[in-house]
């Protein structure tokens, strides 16, 4: 975060940045000028801490979802939430402008998971086969939602819904974070304080009923946790792949796949590595890359060598 800080074409000297930082934490007026304090608090800062906040929330909700599948190559966008994000935010932005499409992409998000829940659930149990293949199939449904309103919008609507597609944080302000920490911080708190109960839950639903607990309420509690915490960052930032897949497994791999340490983990370095990819975004070139291409560079080649090194796609 604090590296973050000097990154940039603006470039601020170490004592200036800790100058700025101390006056405007004391409340002490400064004599350096106001487009220091701009850059600073306006610009970068905004987009360390949005970043931290997505990153922490996606590897959080990524680190559920695969205790709950027992399947390391899950992602939080498993059961559609980013499908029904996209039609969402494509709905705002071409169809309802008179909609917020921070608001449209969370309620939509919501919607998918919900749905996709409803269906894999039957007489009261929810097998987790059917809500991965509940999953797949509210993805289809948003995706080809999602083309007809491609296909019916002007050239510029259709480049804004590509853009948000592809996610970033360029447009990130303090009224971003406003907006989308409060249920990013239920989910991941959640989350976190329940977190040994995803330990029990890896074993499998018999094993969890054999020493008391009831599966079917604690799936259901974090995949409302998880669902919260991811659909609120990508009604924010957009589609941000493979943060929630590629960092658990990782913290997994070194540190081993007790959920007590895994989950805090998780946080900590969701956070670290969202800034630092954003970093290479905005200034590893001489333009501006989407922070979700990025990602997806990364992600795609260590996917690949997951699905090589895992027998047959399992727990193991």
């Amino acid at each position: 975060m604090v590296f973050s800080l000097f990154i940039g074409k603006f470039t601020i000297a170490p004592g200036d940045l800790f100058q700025l930082m101390l006056f405007n934490l004391i409340g002490v007026e400064t004599s350096h000028p106001s487009v220091y304090s701009t850059v600073i608090f306006e610009v970068r800062l905004p987009r360390i801490l949005l970043g931290m906040l997505v990153g922490a929330s996606l590897s959080v909700s990524g680190a559920a979802f695969q205790g709950i599948f027992r399947n390391p190559l899950v992602s939080p966008y498993i059961l559609g939430l980013s499908s029904g994000a996209a039609f969402g935010a494509a709905l705002s932005l071409a169809v309802a402008p008179q909609f917020p499409v921070q608001l449209s992409a969370l309620f939509f998000s919501l919607v998918a998971v919900g749905f996709a829940y409803y269906i894999a659930t039957s007489r009261g149990s929810t097998p987790v086969i059917s809500l991965l293949l509940a999953g797949v199939i509210v993805s289809a449904l948003f995706d080809s939602l999602l083309s007809i309103v491609q296909m019916a919008v002007n050239e510029r609507a259709l480049q804004s819904i590509v853009y948000w597609l592809m996610g970033s944080l360029a447009s990130a302000s303090w009224s971003k974070i406003h907006s989308s920490f409060p249920l990013a911080f239920i989910g991941c708190v959640t989350i976190f304080l329940l977190r040994w109960r995803l330990n029990v839950l890896a074993l499998g639903d018999e094993e969890a009923r054999s020493v008391g607990m009831n599966p079917e309420l604690y799936k259901a509690v974090f995949v409302l946790a998880a669902s919260l915490a991811a659909s609120s960052v990508v009604s924010v930032a957009g589609i941000i792949s493979f943060v929630g897949l590629v960092i658990p497994h990782m913290m997994r791999m070194i540190f081993g796949p007790d959920h007590t340490y895994l989950i805090p983990l998780c946080i900590t370095s969701g956070a670290a590595f969202m800034v630092l990819v954003d970093d290479i975004a905005r200034a590893g070139m001489g333009f501006e890359v989407p922070v979700g291409v990025i990602t997806t560079l990364i992600g795609a080649p260590f996917f690949a060598y997951l699905l090589r090194s895992t027998r047959s796609g399992g727990w193991e």
